[in-house]
């Protein structure tokens, strides 16, 4: 085991023995088959970090530990969870960037799907995080949420996201309160992407201009940074978005 390995596994650091980088340690991150979670793992690994992915689908995930797993599905959260900690033997950090969107009036939505998007963006959040909480307390590590620029800032046809996306800012908040001092948790709260996120909307809500969609290399370089903080350092909330984000302010 390598010095900077020792150090990350013990929560007292995560500098690397050279002291002029920062290795993330072990990241769990959901969603990370695609998109933004896919931009996380590189980003852990360029960083020297080793990540594992939990998605619905892995199909496109290679060269890292994944998991099969429906984040909305709580039981099968804990179980993944649970395998991926005791497969890299702890956790130095989990990012929760699973997400999905069902746009369209609140009457014209079907329930169901409706009640998917909260599974999947709030408790989906909510499971990850509470399962991971006995591995992060003994390295002292991290959780970071991931919002949106619509968790702050309400738009119509969205009642499904943003009522999933203001949850995580109040979910992540009080937990950043009732864990100070034992994990860390940061809320990135990101504007539009240049993802696949936008595919499966119907034309009247995929975004017009593309150029004002931020890359997701420049959200998952932001959740590096969060992580590299030292202990007593904790980067609450981060908005990142686009110079010309209409979502913000």
């Amino acid at each position: 085991m390598s010095e900077n390995m020792s150090e990350n596994m013990s929560g007292t650091s995560s500098r690397t023995t050279s002291g002029t980088g920062f290795n993330p340690g072990r990241v769990l991150v959901t969603g990370g088959g695609s998109g933004l979670g896919a931009a996380i793992v590189q980003g852990v690994l360029a960083a020297g970090g080793t990540p594992v992915v939990l998605d619905r689908d892995i199909s496109r995930v290679t060269g890292v530990k994944a998991f099969e797993v429906d984040v909305a599905d709580r039981e099968a959260v804990e179980k993944a969870v649970r395998e991926a900690a005791e497969t890299m033997d702890g956790l130095d950090a989990v990012v929760t960037a699973a997400g999905i969107d069902r746009c369209g009036a609140l009457d014209t939505v079907p329930a169901g799907e409706w009640e998917k998007v909260i599974g999947v963006n709030l408790m989906g959040t909510a499971s990850t995080a509470r399962a991971a909480l006995p591995y992060l307390k003994q390295t002292h590590g991290r959780v970071v949420t991931i919002a949106s620029t619509l968790g702050i800032k309400a738009v119509g046809d969205a009642t499904a996201y943003c009522a999933s996306k203001f949850g995580v800012m109040g979910f992540s908040q009080a937990l950043a309160a009732e864990t100070a001092g034992q994990i860390g948790v940061t809320t990135i709260i990101p504007g539009g992407m240049k993802t696949r996120f936008f595919d499966d909307r119907d034309e009247q809500y995929k975004p017009q201009d593309d150029s004002r969609l931020n890359d997701p290399e420049r959200v998952a370089e932001a959740i590096l940074f969060a992580l590299s903080q030292p202990r007593s350092c904790e980067i609450r909330e981060m908005v990142i978005a686009h110079a010309e984000e209409g979502s913000w302010p």
